[in-house]
């Protein structure tokens, strides 16, 4: 088991995105803000494959949840 603590950059690697710093900023800048009504992994942006992704790590609480959270966090502002 997997028990680093995931940044960014290695969930935008998992998701199979350009994960340098301005890659994400690029990325979170440009999808941004997302409406509040629109939950992360239900973004139109996201392959179907992201978006299982995103949803499987909150609904299990994964060890992704966490960062997870915090990048929905970041699309909201």
């Amino acid at each position: 088991m997997d028990t680093s603590k995931h940044t960014f950059s290695t969930l935008f690697q998992q998701l199979g995105l350009a994960a340098d710093s301005d890659s994400i900023e690029d990325f979170i800048v440009r999808y941004s803000p997302l409406p509040s009504e629109v939950a992360l992994q239900d973004a139109p942006f996201w392959s179907d494959s992201q978006a299982q992704f995103l949803e499987e790590g909150l609904e299990d609480d994964s060890d992704w949840a966490e960062i997870i959270d915090e990048l929905d966090a970041r699309m909201r502002h």
